[in-house]
């Protein structure tokens, strides 16, 4: 009996059937390998408004209590990521799964303790912070918040990119704001520089006062991420001048950057929750 799958045994119609077969099922494992955010993105729509033309949110606690099951459906998904499946994944899709388990977490941590708190510090004791704390399960161990952020965002080496630290959100008024949407790796590069210029141009974070570049202090921390050469920056002042319209600074304060002679001081960081 000849091979009914055979080149010869196949006529002009079968063959563009099976073409499309053999397509689907070589491109079935990269599509079906993409972790599905929405669960996560609706409740951002639903629980988190903007304020100050988005340039901060507030959240709805009570209304992301109200949804936990929901919130715990995305967590666990999360958790069934292997290490494997995650390395498969392009940078965009890691980076954007990585902030959204960071914001994600930090919500469920808030919870955890909801309404009986005012900032997430509340959360700490003398021996350990709230980032210490180790409650999260993914790639197979349990690690804390501080472990996302330090170790697999900025100290895997494999990002180099200082714009996360406008995406990813403490619960805290100083922080950047809490985005309405998902990250997700297709348009990660735009929603990272969305964020970004929502931040720089708040001025309750940053502003210039007389003379004086007053900055958030989340510079101060993470001064050296802005300056590992991320699009060519190798100080702090390049960075500003890079988003100089944005921040709506003079040309005195511009060539003060260029020279390195501006002024700069850090703003007191505002822990309170991010609550509506």
């Amino acid at each position: 009996m000849a091979n009914p799958f055979s080149e010869s045994s196949l006529s002009g119609r079968q063959k563009p059937w099976l073409t499309t077969l053999l397509f689907c099922l070589i491109t079935w494992p990269a599509q079906a390998d993409e972790f599905d955010h929405s669960l996560w993105d609706q409740l951002l729509v639903e629980n988190v408004s903007s304020d100050n033309g988005g340039r901060s949110t507030s959240v709805d606690y009570q209304g992301m209590a109200n949804q936990r099951s929901q919130l715990t459906t995305y967590l666990t998904a999360l958790g069934k990521v292997s290490q494997k499946q995650f390395d498969r994944w392009g940078q965009e899709q890691q980076l954007a799964f990585l902030i959204n388990a960071y914001n994600a977490w930090t919500v469920e941590l808030i919870l955890t303790e909801w309404p009986k708190l005012d900032s997430i510090r509340d959360l700490g004791s003398w021996f350990r912070s709230p980032w210490s704390k180790k409650f999260i399960p993914l790639f197979g161990k349990t690690v804390t918040l501080d472990h996302i952020e330090h170790e697999l965002i900025r100290g895997s080496g494999r990002y180099n990119n200082p714009l996360i630290h406008f995406a990813v959100n403490c619960a805290s008024i100083g922080c950047p704001a809490l985005r309405q949407e998902a990250y997700v790796g297709d348009t990660l590069e735009a929603q990272l520089d969305e964020q970004t210029r929502l931040f720089l141009s708040n001025r309750e974070q940053n502003r210039l006062s007389g003379d004086t570049l007053a900055i958030s202090s989340i510079f101060k921390w993470y001064r050296e991420d802005f300056e590992k050469g991320w699009h060519g920056y190798r100080r702090l002042e390049d960075f500003f001048l890079a988003y100089s319209d944005t921040m709506a600074l003079p040309d005195s304060a511009v060539k003060r950057l260029l020279t390195g002679d501006q002024d700069i001081e850090y703003l007191d960081y505002d822990w309170r929750l991010n609550q509506r």
